[in-house]
């Protein structure tokens, strides 16, 4: 009889992954086999305090009991149908959603990049039928150092070459304009112009939060240019921000908003387009559609996690917490930390590059117990889980602070 195959140890899970896996990423080396709450931990037992967060996929935790029991019941009922049938989940998560983010209508997708496909797709629509631009002529403009997605009409209106070289040829239709400067949006946007996309909060970029009133202001201007605002809010929203959505800082309603990431509870990829309904009245039979988008194991978490937001919990705890995680920054500078940006339990954190690059700080961190992503040169990201408890907090801020020692 053969006996049972050894478990194998992180090394050689990395290791066995080298010939086999496309090498799209470079992970820090953890193997994670079990999580729960703000914790994870790998195949030797270590334990790590998540302050990542899967780029705000992961919200609420690991592992939530609300939103694993309501994965559960669907799972022992039903899971996909496809869109060729309705099923008795959808109904609800779109009207909980709708009425969560103040918007009329959904189109719900898979994945963030879907979303903003979806909602680059509905704009162009839009301008044809409702604006009345030339077919074939629709713009969109966008802000450099955006993060949208990795498709290939995506990554063709990235500033960031990495993610642009060798992918070729792009789509056209896409103006690149300044993030944070209302003068070059004015000077970018025409009678062609069907939306602005951009980020209330750039993520990829190092947590970019624009001045007071830019948002203010790209809504007064589409509005009164006649396009639409389309904000992205699929790492800023959800209660990351301490607001349900980052525009509710700015009191901005804009016209669409894609959501994703912690739409699915950290359990399924649910991602969405929500607009007003003159908006995403556009579309019609077969001009669109997502075999798995809607799914009702999709829609059963989703309308979970609408569940948990609709008490305003998580944003009043991003709220509160992320004044002790801008306190615990702000003793940092000049003690490593060069600067750092924040809102809510969100946060840049730019490190003096002779201490580091910003993966060799991470790997540093790791090395302490807990899990941080690197961005552009020797800048972090903080986006910690949104139950974190402020001595778990406080931990990580001790971490950083040892390893910047």
């Amino acid at each position: 009889m053969t006996a049972p195959a050894r478990p194998r140890t992180s090394e050689q899970l990395i290791r066995a992954e080298e010939p086999v896996l496309a090498h799209n990423y470079h992970p820090l080396p953890v193997v994670v086999a079990r999580a729960e709450g703000s914790w994870v931990e790998d195949v030797e037992g270590n334990h790590y305090l998540d302050m990542l967060a899967g780029y705000s996929a992961l919200n609420f935790g690991h592992r939530h009991p609300a939103l694993v029991e309501a994965a559960h019941r669907q799972l022992d009922r039903l899971t996909l149908t496809s869109r060729a049938f309705h099923n008795d989940r959808l109904a609800e998560f779109a009207e909980r959603l709708a009425e969560l983010t103040g918007m009329d209508m959904v189109l719900p997708m898979n994945t963030g990049a879907e979303a903003v496909e979806s909602g680059i797709k509905v704009a162009r629509k839009w301008a044809y039928d409702v604006k009345g631009v030339p077919e074939g002529r629709a713009t969109i403009v966008v802000a450099a150092e955006n993060f949208h997605g990795r498709t290939t009409t995506i990554v063709g209106f990235s500033t960031d070459e990495t993610a642009r070289a060798g992918f070729g040829p792009f789509t056209p239709g896409f103006t690149v304009v300044p993030y944070n400067d209302l003068a070059a949006l004015e000077a970018a946007v025409d009678d062609t112009t069907a939306a602005v996309l951009i980020e209330p909060i750039q993520g990829e970029a190092g947590v970019i939060v624009p001045d007071d009133g830019y948002l203010a202001g790209v809504r007064e201007l589409t509005r009164r240019r006649g396009c639409l605002f389309v904000a992205d809010e699929i790492q800023s929203g959800l209660g990351r921000t301490g607001r349900t959505l980052a525009v509710e800082h700015e009191g901005v309603v804009p016209d669409v908003l894609l959501l994703g990431k912690a739409l699915g509870g950290g359990i399924v990829p649910v991602s969405a387009v929500v607009a007003r309904r003159e908006v995403l009245g556009v579309l019609r039979p077969g001009e669109h559609g997502s075999t798995f988008g809607g799914n009702p194991l999709a829609a059963a978490v989703g309308t979970a996690v609408v569940e948990l937001l609709e008490t305003g919990a998580f944003q009043r705890r991003a709220a509160e917490l992320g004044v002790l995680l801008r306190e615990g920054l702000t003793e940092l500078i000049g003690r490593g930390v060069t600067g750092f940006r924040a809102r809510g339990l969100w946060a840049g954190v730019d490190v003096d590059p002779a201490l580091g690059t910003g993966r060799e700080i991470s790997e540093r961190l790791m090395r302490e117990g807990v899990l941080v992503k690197d961005t552009h040169g020797s800048t972090i990201r903080l986006a910690p889980p949104l139950t974190i408890t402020a001595e778990e907090l406080r931990s990580a801020l001790g971490a950083l602070e040892k390893v910047l020692g």
